[in-house]
């Protein structure tokens, strides 16, 4: 059974940083198949896509965070990450992650808190 599991957030002021990560089990070798992405939902608001990164490594971002969000993927360590920079107010939600090749699988997900 894949599981996904999130850790990093926090309260952070803003202009700070936070790097969230999802560590994957019950996926074994195949993980390096999977696209992995990072949404998050606000209080009130519907689920964005933040970020993804395939197989082969290629990235794309939500136009609200080019040029300050960058996701990574370690496949021997099964965890994607995602390091956060100049956050804002507005990045405050809930960030989850998931797991998706033949079937899509979601982490519980990790409160993210910009505030001063």
């Amino acid at each position: 059974q894949v599981q996904l599991v999130e850790s990093g957030g926090g309260l952070v002021q803003p202009g700070g940083s936070l790097r969230l990560s999802c560590a994957a089990s019950g996926i074994g070798f195949s993980f390096r198949l999977y696209t992995m992405r990072w949404y998050r939902q606000a209080q009130g608001k519907e689920r964005e896509l933040v970020a993804a990164i395939t197989s082969a490594g290629s990235t794309n971002y939500a136009d609200s965070v080019k040029g300050r969000f960058t996701i990574s993927r370690d496949n021997a360590k099964k965890t994607v990450y995602i390091q956060m920079n100049s956050l804002k107010p507005e990045d405050t939600a809930v960030y989850s992650c998931s797991a998706a090749w033949t079937s899509e699988h979601w982490g519980q997900g990790i409160q993210v808190t910009v505030s001063s």
